[in-house]
């Protein structure tokens, strides 16, 4: 099994408190308003960001979050076409601690690790792991959650563990660390990437791919939808998830104290929680 530091649960069955070590995946948009008045850039953390010539929607009140709202408990759309979960309530809070109304754009995983390096997010949150390669090109909070790449496979499936995937035709999502560890494990001719980890495990049960390797709380939302399919007891990696700003964002240490605090105070605990059912 693969372990980097980075994108499993705290207790068998979900995130912990300990786990959330703060030492240590193009569409519509969604604007949502924290407590904080939306107008002004309130609090010494956003002022010194402004002072520092941040990215412009700072300067006017808004904090930007890029996401892709496929990636259940972290980020997914309601029925009535509201994005909530994780790092949605996470980066609220955030928001809220910095004097900032938070704005949600939705897009595809690979566009919004893009849009904060081009400066049209101020941060992006998607159950991003931590790389050498994306650290190259971006800053990253310090981690506020951990996460385990699972496999999914069909309930007779001849896939018992990672080595077992050697010869079979692998899905992933696009632009993701799953995608990463598979073609450099098994070649990019084993791997088939799709725009979304719905899209993968369709084409698992359409008998397009032998297995769907993505993080370990989507595949059990999508298992618990999709009778027929199992998520296999042993891990393919474990990974932190961090926010990704853009290099030299001068959000970086307002961003990492609110994660302290927020951590301090329970409110991390509380969201992972209201998500996720440790029992």
């Amino acid at each position: 099994m693969k372990k980097i530091s980075r994108r499993g649960f705290l207790a068998a069955a979900g995130l912990s408190v300990a786990a959330l070590a703060l030492t240590a995946c193009g569409g519509s948009a969604s604007s949502v308003a924290s407590s904080a008045a939306a107008s002004s850039v309130a609090g010494s953390a956003a002022a010194s960001a402004g002072a520092a010539g941040d990215l412009a929607t700072v300067v006017a009140g808004k904090l930007t979050m890029a996401t892709n709202a496929t990636f259940p408990p972290y980020e997914m759309t309601t029925d009535s076409g509201e994005i909530e979960g994780i790092d949605v309530d996470t980066a609220k809070a955030i928001a809220e601690k910095l004097g900032l109304e938070l704005q949600i754009d939705d897009m595809d995983f690979d566009a919004a690790l893009l849009s904060v390096q081009q400066g049209k997010a101020d941060i992006v949150m998607a159950g991003v792991t931590v790389t050498d390669e994306r650290k190259a090109v971006m800053d990253f909070s310090d981690s506020y959650a951990t996460g385990i790449q699972s496999i999914i496979v069909p309930n007779d499936s001849d896939i018992a563990s990672p080595d077992d995937l050697a010869g079979k035709k692998i899905g992933t999502q696009r632009g993701t660390t799953g995608y990463i560890y598979c073609s450099d494990d098994f070649g990019e001719d084993s791997v088939v990437a799709y725009d979304n980890g719905l899209t993968a495990v369709q084409a698992l049960n359409n008998g397009q791919v032998d297995a769907v390797v993505i993080d370990d709380a989507p595949a059990k939302e999508y298992v618990a939808a999709n009778p027929g399919l199992k998520v296999l007891d042993t891990s393919y990696a474990e990974e932190d998830y961090a926010i990704g700003m853009a290099k030299g964002s001068a959000l970086e240490d307002a961003v990492n104290k609110a994660l302290e605090e927020l951590k301090a105070d329970g409110t991390l605990q509380s969201i992972v929680d209201k998500y996720i059912n440790a029992n």
